[in-house]
């Protein structure tokens, strides 16, 4: 499928400035009546009106023998531009190249290729965009990669086509941008798994085709390694000299949406969110930062409502966009032919597609905390993992994401079970994990049986439990696996933790290790303590308090966002987990490790020592607006969003 020809706006402005600029060559001196004859040519074309503008460059060409040749390009590339290469065919053929001059050789090159495209010629197309030693001014460059890759893709070289159109994607927006996304993906899915599979493991970290090959890998279905992002630089950082005041990167809309479900079964989940969110935005006054106006809206947690508060913020004037929440809210604004307003969204679309360039996505993802449990075992010295998950999709999800990770780190899981629901003995799933070391499918446990031994106790010392399960099911394992003589470590997702301190409770899941949101435990300098807001804000309590700190980070990635996306390896120290977009516009976290230990769950090795949060920020140049948070009954459990 034919990518573009770049906008036609974009390309018709080009052709005006090359004539308004005299790019005429200038071997011979033009009269007045040429120059007013040139510029009303050029005035036509800027008017849309193409053809006619081919007619009156052809005119002056035979009327200016020292310019002709100049005249027959500008002509065809009027005809070009109506979409009607095909005519310019027999003038590209009359052009003598070496009356040419500066760039026109090879705008005449990229016209011949776009015509050897046109009759199927892949090959004259080619050879004409690759061309050795060629040097290429920026106005021209996007197109001469545009007409490569397709000549590329003509000629069968998809895994060319894919790496030349990732040149392209940091120079284009909008929807050129998200079209030139799509392309790629579908160029690398026509490779296949396993081919995709051998370049990933033959390249280098850094490689920028990486990212592509294992998004297009996830897409086919494939659990694919998630190394935790770069932490490099913190933003915010003090600008030095007179405005010691300007944090860096620092830069707010005049006026945000915030989209979200006001009822229905989102309306819990939905009110931590934006009690988060307005708690944050009330702190940041705090140092005088600027504020915008923030509006919410009401998405009512379906694809129709979502795309109408969209469009309802931005015909209200709203510069950003946060939300919607549900997959199905994110799919549909996403899916939208343009989006005239950029958007943080507050989780991920189901059908997978990127986020264009004017559009990012930040979630609760269940991959994260299975990839990172992955990496916080192998940082432990232990390299061979069995696990132990409930049958919830969030713990399938984390699971596959901790397979991936651990292979890629040089691990293996030894085993997997999946524990049935409703039963409250699990020992013969316990004794049978080790009839599973050499299959790959997760199992379902029985539910009956008696304690017995299972060779996974005494005998790894490289060897860990990972487990993905509500707490609940945890207290009723963790107990049977002591019983079983099994003294593994255990390492958790965040599921585990139910966000308050039951020591009676909790006392069975002592010892276990997991992955969690630093503000639950007060890890994060420079953010408001969470005991105090939990003791005003039911909506900060128990397991909404991680749905409250998304909402806290939802405001907090607001003034950031584009510094994120053009600095990797900064990031924002937020309530939910350290903060960093990745190569698509995905808001990435990483989070803390805390353990159960005399039944509390305490971080390990305390807060987390970043440098200190600035203490103070731009001069306010407009006072702020916010509607005071609403209060609500506490959400419970974990979010139904997550993901």
């Amino acid at each position: 499928m034919r990518f573009m020809r770049l906008s036609r706006a974009a390309a018709t402005g080009l052709l005006f400035s090359l004539v308004l600029a005299a790019c005429v060559p200038m071997n011979a001196p033009r009269s007045p009546a040429e120059m007013a004859a040139a510029q009303s040519a050029a005035a036509l074309a800027r008017q849309g009106q193409f053809d006619q503008a081919a007619q009156a460059y052809l005119t002056l060409a035979g009327q200016s023998p020292g310019h002709a040749d100049s005249y027959r390009l500008l002509a065809a590339e009027a005809w070009r531009q109506e979409g009607q290469i095909e005519r310019a065919g027999p003038i590209l053929a009359s052009i003598k190249r070496q009356h040419l001059t500066d760039d026109e050789p090879l705008r005449l090159d990229l016209l011949q290729a776009e015509l050897a495209l046109k009759l199927h010629d892949a090959a004259t197309a080619l050879r004409l965009t690759t061309q050795p030693n060629l040097v290429v001014p920026a106005s021209l460059q996007l197109r001469l990669l545009e007409l490569r890759a397709r000549a590329m893709a003509a000629s069968g070289d998809n895994w060319g086509a894919a790496r030349t159109r990732v040149q392209m994607d940091e120079q284009l927006s909008g929807f050129d941008h998200a079209q030139n996304r799509q392309q790629i993906l579908d160029l690398l899915n026509k490779l296949g798994v396993e081919p995709l599979q051998r370049r990933a493991a033959a390249m280098q970290p850094g490689d920028r085709m990486l990212p592509w090959v294992n998004e297009t890998l996830s897409q086919l279905g494939v659990a694919v390694a998630q190394p935790q992002p770069e932490l490099q630089q913190q933003v915010g950082t003090l600008l030095p000299g007179a405005d010691a005041n300007v944090r860096e990167g620092y830069k707010v809309p005049s006026q945000v949406a915030l989209l979200l479900p006001a009822d229905g079964n989102f309306a819990a989940a939905s009110t931590s969110i934006r009690q988060g969110f307005f708690a944050a935005y009330l702190d940041a006054g705090r140092n005088h930062a600027p504020r915008p106006l923030v509006r919410v809206y009401d998405s009512k947690g379906t694809a129709d409502g979502a795309i109408a508060a969209y469009r309802q913020a931005a015909s209200d004037g709203a510069r950003l966009v946060v939300g919607p929440l549900t997959r199905g809210e994110v799919t549909a604004v996403f899916s939208q032919a343009s989006l005239p307003v950029p958007v943080l969204a507050l989780n991920h679309p189901d059908d997978r597609q990127l986020p264009s360039g004017d559009a990012s996505e930040f979630g609760l993802l269940p991959e994260t905390e299975g990839a990172q449990a992955a990496d916080h075992m192998v940082e432990r010295g232990l390299r061979r993992g069995y696990v132990l998950i409930s049958g919830d999709d969030f713990a399938q999800r984390a699971a596959s994401a901790f397979k991936a990770e651990l292979v890629a780190r040089g691990g293996e899981v030894a085993g997997m079970v999946v524990l049935p629901a409703g039963t409250t003995s699990y020992a013969d799933a316990i004794a049978g994990m080790h009839m599973q070391a050499s299959s790959s499918a997760p199992a379902t446990a029985a539910s009956t049986g008696s304690a017995t031994g299972t060779g996974m106790g005494g005998v790894n010392d490289d060897a860990g439990i990972f487990i993905s399960m509500r707490p609940q099911q945890a207290r009723l394992l963790l107990p049977q696996l002591r019983i079983a003589q099994v003294n593994l470590p255990v390492i958790a997702t965040s599921h585990v933790y139910a966000g308050d301190d039951d020591v009676a409770a909790n006392r069975d899941l002592d010892g276990v290790e997991f992955c969690d949101a630093p503000w639950l435990f007060d890890a994060q300098p420079g953010l408001p303590n969470h005991a105090d807001v939990a003791a005003q804000l039911p909506a900060a309590r128990g397991g909404a308090a991680r749905l409250f700190a998304f909402g806290m980070d939802a405001w907090n990635l607001v003034p950031y966002l584009d510094w994120l996306r053009a600095h990797p390896g900064s990031y924002v120290p937020g309530a939910s987990g350290q903060l960093a977009a990745d190569h698509f516009g995905r808001v990435r976290r990483v989070l803390i490790w805390a353990k159960f230990q005399d039944g509390l769950a305490r971080p390990l090795g305390g807060s987390l020592q970043m440098d200190d949060v600035p203490s103070s920020a731009p001069p306010t140049s407009a006072p702020p607006t916010s509607p005071a948070p609403a209060s609500s009954s506490p959400a419970t459990g974990n979010p139904p969003v997550t993901g």
